[in-house]
């Protein structure tokens, strides 16, 4: 039996009975009652014994592009540059490419697993960082199962940092990493469309405010999304009045995977790519996710250390 599988069940079990308790409800406090930071204090009594050792699980989607490891490894640099003598583990909630992978021979742990074997391995203070770009369902799941672990107080602590899109100080600091990242050689007068993957959980308003902080900066640089209410159908009549000729697509994803080199970039008469062509507009697509630029993966990493704080 794999190490850890003990505990992830008897895990397991206690986090779906909590479910059922709660009626699916999650939790969510930390300094300030902000959204995000979810922290356990275990009751210090029977652990006393035990030498603290910190652990740090940074959670993605995942992707099963080979090319999208870049992003994960760019990431991972600036954790292990900022905190050098803390492990590193990974985890990804996405059950679709964990299945993928695992048929390739590539296992990828999920949360839970991830977790069930940090605590095998002796983690006492766990600092689990979302690596979403929303607060969404994803986010959400994944509450509730470092919930589920502070509940069972076997940690002596645990906490959940933000996703990249989590607060209105974080709207800035994203629209800020985005401009800077359009490429130089755009002009004014050329679109800059942000490719999100858009959602229909009430935290699709994030990518509202996006799009709205974005055009209060450059009324050429729009936020779409292919779910939710800011679709290409959205913007093309817009591009059209103004008369664009030319339009950047960039990811507002972490890494680059399906969604961009398909639904974005694609050769497929339905990508973005396609639809603005037909429509007469030159397309320049950048397939680099937002996990590769040390602005935007600088901003996970803040958030990060925001929960490390409370470890010291």
């Amino acid at each position: 039996m794999r190490k850890g599988n003990i505990v992830l069940n008897t895990l397991m079990l206690a986090f779906f009975l909590g479910l059922i308790v709660s009626g699916g409800s999650v939790s969510a406090h930390g300094p300030g009652d902000r959204l995000g930071h979810s922290h356990g204090h275990g009751h210090h009594g029977h652990k006393e014994d035990k030498k603290d050792k910190a652990g740090i699980l940074l959670v993605a989607f995942g992707s099963s592009y080979p090319q999208a490891q870049a992003a994960f490894d760019s990431i991972e640099d600036q954790v292990e540059e900022t905190f050098p003598k803390i492990p590193v583990r990974w985890a990804y909630t996405s059950k679709m490419v964990r299945k993928k992978l695992g048929k390739k021979g590539k296992d990828l742990d999920s949360p839970i697993q991830a977790l069930a074997d940090m605590l095998d391995e002796g983690f006492t203070h766990v600092a689990v960082q979302s690596l979403h770009t929303i607060a969404g369902a994803e986010f959400h799941e994944l509450q509730s199962v470092v919930n589920a672990f502070e509940a069972m107080d076997r940690f002596e602590r645990i906490m959940l940092g933000y996703p990249l899109l989590s607060t209105p100080h974080s709207l800035e600091h994203v629209r800020r990493a985005l401009l800077n990242n359009i490429p130089k050689e755009r002009s004014k007068d050329e679109a800059v469309i942000f490719m999100g993957h858009g959602t229909y959980h009430p935290s699709n308003a994030f990518y509202q405010a996006m799009a709205y902080e974005l055009q209060q900066k450059d009324s050429n640089v729009y936020m779409g999304t292919i779910g939710g209410s800011l679709s290409l159908d959205t913007i093309l009549p817009e591009l059209k009045e103004k008369g664009i000729e030319k339009a950047y697509l960039l990811p507002f994803m972490a890494v680059a995977g399906d969604h961009v080199r398909n639904d974005m970039a694609g050769d497929g008469k339905n990508s973005w790519k396609s639809v603005l062509e037909e429509s007469g507009i030159e397309c320049e697509p950048v397939l680099k996710g937002t996990a590769e630029y040390d602005n935007l993966a600088g901003i996970w990493v803040m958030h990060l250390k925001d929960v490390m704080e409370h470890y010291k």
